[in-house]
């Protein structure tokens, strides 16, 4: 496993309203549990962020960015290559004081490429202070969730989740699922939502969501892609994709090649 610790501010970058890195993790890469003074938009590129705090996961595909507020204690760690960008702010007070997800729009994805293709990683003409400030309205005019898939330790839903995310295609049905952990259906509609703070089927489409944002990169045909992530019908995924993302899966690959190139 790969270890990496975080650094401190240095006392330039601790006066900067806003200062960015480019980074990536290999595969099976750790970063130890820390918190820092500043906060942290976490853009990611490819692969899918996993992000540890008291016990809780977060998790976020590409094209989404995390919010980690400041004096956060967090960890990650990802099981594949992920590459993504961190905006570090140190003015966090018109951000949410609480760990969320947003989606980045094409005015975000602009001024953060413009950024790093101008190499201004720590903005300080009045200039790029203001579009830095234009790309915290953008990502606050979006909507934003407290969770993307959530995790649970309840002893009916732990085994079902766990099982879900070694085999998303598995399609059994709630009640089946019921039997198999030996309570009802309506118990585990009820710890969804206790629990999960979503149905059973809205989780599920979550999961099917993120690994279907993986395979996408690996260039896999979509009927392949559907039938991975347990859909019969390449109709019903892509509606469940735009859904979601609000763009189809073929647009969405080519929306994330074209900011990759």
């Amino acid at each position: 496993m790969n270890l990496k610790f975080q650094t401190n501010l240095n006392d330039k970058q601790s006066k900067r309203f806003m200062f960015l890195h480019d980074e990536a993790f290999n595969a099976d890469t750790e970063y130890s549990s820390h918190q820092h003074n500043w906060g942290q938009i976490i853009c990611v590129k490819s692969g899918i962020f996993v992000l540890n705090v008291q016990g809780q996961r977060y998790l976020a595909p590409s094209g989404f960015a995390l919010w980690i507020p400041p004096y956060t204690e967090h960890a990650c760690y990802n099981q594949q290559l992920t590459r993504f960008r961190t905006i570090n702010i140190t003015d966090c007070q018109v951000m949410p004081n609480y760990i969320c997800l947003f989606g980045l729009n094409k005015i975000s994805h602009a001024i953060i490429d413009s950024f790093f293709e101008r190499n201004i990683l720590e903005p300080e003409s009045e200039q790029y202070l203001r579009l830095g400030q234009v790309l915290i309205d953008q990502l606050l005019m979006e909507s934003n969730l407290t969770l993307y898939l959530p995790s649970s330790n309840d002893k009916y839903l732990a085994p079902i989740l766990k099982e879900l995310e070694l085999n998303p295609a598995n399609n059994r049905t709630l009640e089946q699922w019921a039997q198999t952990v030996f309570t009802t259906e309506r118990t585990l509609a009820r710890r969804c939502q206790q629990e999960l703070g979503m149905s059973f089927r809205m989780w599920r489409q979550r999961l099917r969501f993120l690994y279907s944002i993986s395979l996408l990169e690996q260039d896999k045909s979509i009927q392949d892609i559907a039938f991975s992530v347990g859909y019969s019908s390449v109709s019903a995924f892509i509606t469940m994709f735009k859904n979601i993302s609000g763009v189809t899966p073929d647009l969405y690959r080519s929306n994330t090649s074209s900011k990759k190139s």
